[in-house]
C-alpha cells in the first residue's frame, strides 16, 4: 500500500485529526512553539485517546515512519524530516488529592492549569515558569522550578506514568514494576515510550513569600558575588534567580525601558520572609526598585510574563560548577560590551540543596552543579541573525572553563543531544532501555545522539 494511502486511511480511522502535506491547515499545524524552528514531518496527528494513537502507530510501522510527540513549549530541535508528529492535547485529565500531596495529569495539560488548580490549598506544583509549557514535556525532561532547590528537578517529583509502548500496550508503570523505564522517562524525554498521564508529587508550600531587588548595570558584579556567597548557607527552602537585562534600543519596546540595562534578584521561599538573606544582597549596591511580600505560583506566572502565543525565539545555555570572581567580573564585562547587544536577558539560577539529594533514580541530575545560566536572543523582524549567533558563541566561550559535566534536557538548544545530560554509560543505559521496548525504533530517537 503506497505511503499516502495508508496515512489516508489512517486519517478516516481516527476520532481526532490527522493533517497531511497537501492540507491547507498543514503549514501552521507543522509548526512548534519556537517559529525559528523550521521542522519538515511527514503528517502532524492529533489523537484523541489511546486507541487513535495505536492507529497512528500502526500506519508508522506500516510505511517505516517513526512517531515523535512534540508537546507544547520550548523544546523542539530539529526539522523531524520523516516523522509524525503527535500533538497530545486531547489527553487533558486533571486530578488532585490534595490529603496525599499528588496529582495526576494527562499529558496535553499545560502548568497553567495545574498552578490555577492549587491555588490557595498550600500545595504548589514542580512547574517551570512558563504555563503554557505542557507538564509532560517539561517533567520527562528534567525541569528546573522555582522550588528546584526545595523539592528538586521536576523529573525527581515523577511517581508513576501510563505509557503507551511501541507494540501498542498501555500500561500504568512505577518504580517497583519497571524501574528502568522510571529512569528512563525521567529526563530523558519520550524516547521509550509515549507517556498519556502522569502522577507525581506536590510541593508542601504554606507560606509562599518572594521578593524582587532591582539594581542599576553598574552593580551587577558585586551584586552577583552577593547572590553567590548566598549560596553557602542558604536553606533549601530559598530559591533564587537573577535576570541581567540588556534591552534593546528598538521601537517594538516601550520607552521607559527602551535601551536601559540593570540587574534584578529574585528570592521566594516556602516558609515565609527571609529578611536576612534578603539584606545581605541589598548591601552590594543601590537598590532602584524593590517588592516583597506573600505570593503564589499563579501570581509568579503572571509576573513571568511569558509569551502566551507561539513566537521566534533563540538561546544559549550552560550548566556551570562554580561562580568564582573572575568568571563573574568576565561575565559582567561580556555582558557590557556594545557588540553585545543581541542578548537580551541572562538568566541565573542558584541551584544545590534538594538538587543535589534527588529522591528516585533518573536520568537526569544536576547533582554537584551550582549555577545554571541561559542567555536569550529574541528575533525581531528583519534583524540579521548573524550578531545573534556571534553573541551566543562568545557567551559559551566566557562560560567554557566552568561548565559543569551535564546539564538537563530542558536547556538544551537545537541539535544539542543528551551526551550533554549525561555520562557515556548513562547514555548507552538509554539505549538499551530503548532497544528493548521498541527494537524497530517506531519512536523518535529524540535528542539521543545519533
Amino acid at each position: 500500500m503506497a505511503l499516502h494511502s495508508v496515512w489516508d486511511s489512517a486519517a478516516a480511522a481516527l476520532r481526532g485529526s490527522l493533517i497531511l502535506p497537501d492540507d491547507d491547515a498543514f503549514a501552521a499545524a507543522r509548526r512548534p512553539w519556537n517559529l525559528a524552528i523550521d521542522q519538515h514531518p511527514i503528517a502532524v496527528a492529533s489523537p484523541a485517546d489511546v486507541d487513535d494513537m495505536r492507529t497512528v502507530l500502526s500506519a508508522a510501522r506500516d510505511t517505516g515512519t517513526t512517531v515523535a510527540v512534540q508537546p507544547s513549549g520550548h523544546g523542539a530541535s530539529g526539522d523531524l524530516s520523516g516523522a509524525v508528529i503527535v500533538r497530545m492535547a486531547a489527553f487533558d485529565g486533571l486530578a488532585v488529592d490534595l490529603d496525599a500531596g499528588i496529582i495526576r495529569v494527562g499529558s496535553g495539560v499545560r502548568w497553567g492549569a495545574v498552578v490555577q488548580a492549587l491555588e490557595g490549598t498550600g500545595w504548589a506544583a514542580p512547574a517551570g515558569t512558563s504555563p503554557v509549557v505542557s507538564v509532560a514535556g517539561y517533567t520527562l525532561g528534567g525541569g528546573h522550578s522555582w522550588f528546584s532547590r526545595t523539592a528538586g528537578l521536576g523529573s525527581d517529583s515523577l511517581r508513576a506514568a501510563w505509557v503507551l509502548r511501541a507494540d501498542g500496550t498501555h500500561e500504568r508503570i512505577d518504580d517497583a514494576s519497571d524501574p528502568e523505564t522510571m529512569w528512563a522517562l525521567r529526563g530523558a524525554g519520550g524516547i521509550v515510550g509515549i507517556v498519556t498521564d502522569l502522577e507525581f508529587d506536590l510541593v508542601r508550600a504554606p507560606s509562599i513569600w518572594g521578593a524582587g531587588l532591582t539594581f542599576d548595570a553598574a552593580d551587577s558584579a558585586a551584586v552577583l558575588r552577593a547572590v553567590r556567597d548566598l549560596a553557602a548557607d542558604a536553606p533549601p527552602s530559598l530559591n533564587v534567580f537573577v535576570d541581567s537585562m540588556r534591552m534593546p534600543d528598538v521601537p517594538q519596546l516601550p520607552d521607559e525601558i527602551r535601551g536601559r540595562s540593570f540587574l534584578t534578584v529574585q528570592m521566594l521561599t516556602t516558609d515565609g520572609p527571609a529578611s536576612d538573606l534578603m539584606d545581605r544582597v541589598r548591601r552590594a549596591g543601590a537598590v532602584r526598585q524593590e517588592t516583597s511580600g506573600p505570593t503564589s505560583p499563579a501570581t509568579l506566572a503572571a509576573a513571568a510574563a511569558e509569551p502566551t502565543d507561539p513566537t521566534p525565539g533563540r538561546g544559549a545555555s550552560a550548566a556551570l560548577t562554580a561562580l568564582d570572581d573572575g568568571m563573574i567580573d568576565e561575565l559582567m564585562a561580556f555582558r557590557e560590551a556594545p557588540e553585545q547587544w543581541p542578548i537580551m536577558g541572562i538568566n541565573i539560577r542558584m541551584l544545590g540543596a534538594a538538587l543535589d539529594a534527588p529522591r528516585r533514580p533518573g536520568f537526569a541530575t544536576l547533582k554537584g552543579v551550582g549555577w545554571l545560566l541561559h542567555a536569550l536572543v529574541p528575533v525581531f523582524p528583519a534583524t540579521p541573525s548573524e550578531p545573534g549567533d556571534a553573541s551566543m558563541a562568545g557567551f559559551r566561550r566566557v562560560l567554557d572553563r566552568a561548565l559543569a559535566p551535564h546539564t538537563v534536557t530542558t536547556f538544551l538548544g537545537p541539535g544539542e543531544t543528551l551526551e550533554r545530560c549525561g555520562t557515556a554509560e548513562s547514555i548507552e543505559r538509554l539505549r538499551a532501555v530503548r532497544a528493548r521496548l521498541d527494537p524497530d525504533g517506531l519512536l523518535h530517537e529524540g535528542r539521543l545522539p545519533r
